[in-house]
């Protein structure tokens, strides 16, 4: 097979999950390529960049590496510190900038094909994730220029008039930030009030500048189209009109589900992969998941805690099933 080169295990997305499961998989003597659309850990290295974790840094480690932080919850710098200085450790094999188009299962191994080579690897984990993908409203005018799905930084948008839409952390966050930094921010959520997922330190700044007015609230209203300067709403009181400069639709995000269900794997109902509680392999033998992407548009119940801990169990199912296949 010339110019295709040959791997133990390919892993789709170098975050968290997915670096976890190449230096598991080096442990056990395989051969791990990573190969990454974007940069090392490039969902962390796209928020916020003022952002703060909301567990322990102990909690964030991988391959039994500490991860020492100044204060008791890490931020997004000294995450993208530590797990670059994790995959320099362990000489992880990863592919940065570098799209997987398609995976066609072989029967045994799979063929991966990327955007720069050709890969056959005896097995393949997808651990892609879930945040360059935001769910979109489907409202008309959610596609213009000044409307964003992510949010980086306040500075720009000082003294411009700013709806942040969506009411969990992110929202939260980012309206509070916007705020501080000179921005007239209104907040506009479907609920009747705020998330319960936002975090604990959060939630009363959020709830005191509501109350004080210096960040206005529109529960239980839905945008119903986006213009240049602003936006149609519903609510219970009716339709009317809302000045807005910039618009950050924050509604969550979701996993590639077209390219799982391209590699194979079938999807129920709630579109939640078919996959293997105990190891994780999907409904195609040799292909596994890892990370947020195996509850499917549950999001919220994956975490890098509890993610990282996938890669030990998927090699061990690799390791598994290579010995109940090697002669006797």
């Amino acid at each position: 097979m010339d110019g295709v080169e040959s791997c133990d295990l390919l892993i789709v997305g170098a975050g968290p999950t997915g670096l976890a499961c190449a230096i598991e998989a080096g442990k056990a003597g395989l051969r791990a390529v990573v190969v990454e659309k974007g940069c090392l850990v490039n969902s962390i290295y796209h928020y916020p960049a003022n952002m703060v974790f909301f567990t322990t840094s102990e909690l964030l480690e991988i391959g039994g590496v500490p991860f020492p932080s100044a204060l008791a919850k890490p931020s997004r710098l000294e995450a993208l510190e530590y797990y670059r200085k994790v995959a320099a450790h362990f000489a992880l094999d990863v592919r940065q900038y570098e799209r997987v188009e398609a995976i066609t299962a072989l029967h045994p191994g799979f063929a991966v094909r990327s955007g720069r080579g050709r890969y056959r690897a005896g097995a393949v984990v997808i651990a892609s994730g879930y945040y360059d993908l935001p769910n979109l409203m489907g409202v008309p005018g959610e596609e213009l220029p000044h409307v964003y799905h992510y949010f980086h930084e306040a500075h720009p948008f000082a003294g411009q008039r700013v709806a942040v839409i969506g009411g969990k952390n992110f929202a939260a966050e980012t309206a509070l930030d916007l705020y501080r930094h000179g921005a007239k921010v209104t907040i506009i959520h479907r609920g009747a009030g705020l998330g319960a997922s936002i975090k604990y330190w959060v939630r009363p700044d959020i709830e005191n500048r509501i109350k004080a007015g210096e960040i206005a609230a529109r529960f239980e209203t839905r945008v119903r189209e986006i213009l240049p300067g602003r936006l149609r709403l519903e609510s219970p009181a009716g339709e009317e009109e809302m000045a807005a400069d910039f618009v950050f639709a924050l509604t969550g995000y979701h996993p590639d589900f077209d390219f799982l269900r391209a590699a194979g794997v079938e999807l129920d109902e709630r579109m939640r992969p078919r996959c293997d509680p105990a190891s994780y392999e999907t409904n195609v033998p040799g292909l596994y998941l890892g990370g947020v992407v195996v509850a499917g548009r549950n999001t919220s119940e994956i975490f890098i805690e509890n993610g990282r801990f996938h890669g030990q169990v998927i090699v061990a199912s690799i390791l598994n099933q290579r010995a109940a296949v090697r002669p006797a």
